[in-house]
């Protein structure tokens, strides 16, 4: 069902910070011509944690009803409280999402049998497929390998996407998960690592500005093209690494900005990229054939 580049995508904002509709519209529709294989709204990449429940679930709607079901919509509606992570994870069913992608609950900081209670509970409220999102750098919290196995064994849990940091990690889970549990990646550099390790994709935060460049790569290796993958890793590992210079998506909106895909719209307490860093990622963006 999840496999090859699906996009971490941008919420496109004006600059007063209201939603930019068509812009997002126009988003969706560049991500489709380019050959992703999935659209992830209202991640963190989406700044998630700044929209309110309307617009989250508004976000989610538009995405579906752009994408009508050319690939698949994976739904962000992770929380740090139980109960909230269920609204929004209904909202996202209700919205019509195919999947839904549920973060580890931030600053909680919950133990390995907290986190299995969080996310059965929201298994039996739903009746939605379920990604698990672990990304300790982000929220504090990291889900061992141990519990991911004993998730997998709920029906409507059916993979992970991955960012603890450590490649390994990938075989690890491989090890102890059903063999149809997806594993995706969520460290845009370590890809390809965790492709071989088993992982089928990435949710990725660099296909914001090289959807093209990240679904052939994806594509060149799940058909056993692994030197051509490896080639085109080689040109993403630049922009891969800028886009994290400052805090994402910080650098990706400003990216998407100057290629002249959104306004520059962003929610504190995050602000626009700092100045020090405009010309390495322009340079960077030209170096890979994104801009002239």
């Amino acid at each position: 069902m999840l496999k090859g580049s699906l996009v971490a995508l941008v919420t496109p904002m004006q600059e007063n910070g209201a939603i930019d509709w068509g812009a997002l519209d126009n988003l969706i529709d560049w991500h489709l011509e380019s050959g992703t294989h999935g659209i992830v709204p209202v991640g963190t990449t989406g700044e998630s944690a700044t929209l309110s429940v309307e617009e989250h679930t508004a976000v989610i709607k538009a995405t579906v009803k752009r994408v009508n079901g050319r690939v698949p919509v994976v739904a962000g509606t992770g929380a740090n409280a139980t109960w909230e992570a269920i609204e929004l994870t209904r909202h996202g069913m209700d919205a019509g999402a195919d999947a839904c992608l549920v973060v580890t609950p931030y600053y909680n900081k919950p133990t390995q049998e907290g986190l299995y209670r969080h996310y059965s509970a929201i298994a039996e409220a739903v009746d939605i497929p379920l990604v698990l999102y672990n990304v300790p750098p982000r929220t504090a919290c990291d889900m061992t390998a141990e519990t991911v196995s004993r998730l997998a064994t709920n029906d409507r849990i059916i993979g992970i996407k991955e960012a603890c940091g450590d490649a390994t990690r990938v075989d690890e889970i491989k090890r102890v998960v059903p063999d149809d549990f997806i594993l995706l990646s969520g460290e845009d550099a370590q890809t390809l690592e965790m492709m071989k390790s088993g992982a089928v994709g990435t949710i990725s935060v660099s296909a914001n500005v090289a959807p093209a460049m990240m679904s052939q790569f994806c594509e060149r290796f799940l058909t056993g093209n692994v030197e051509i993958a490896e080639t085109i890793d080689s040109r993403l590992q630049p922009i891969h690494e800028i886009l994290f210079v400052e805090t994402s998506p910080i650098p990706t909106k400003w990216a998407l900005r100057v290629m002249g895909k959104i306004e520059v719209g962003i929610r504190l307490p995050l602000v626009p990229l700092s100045s020090q860093h405009h010309a390495s990622l322009q340079e960077r963006l030209v170096a890979a054939g994104l801009m002239q």
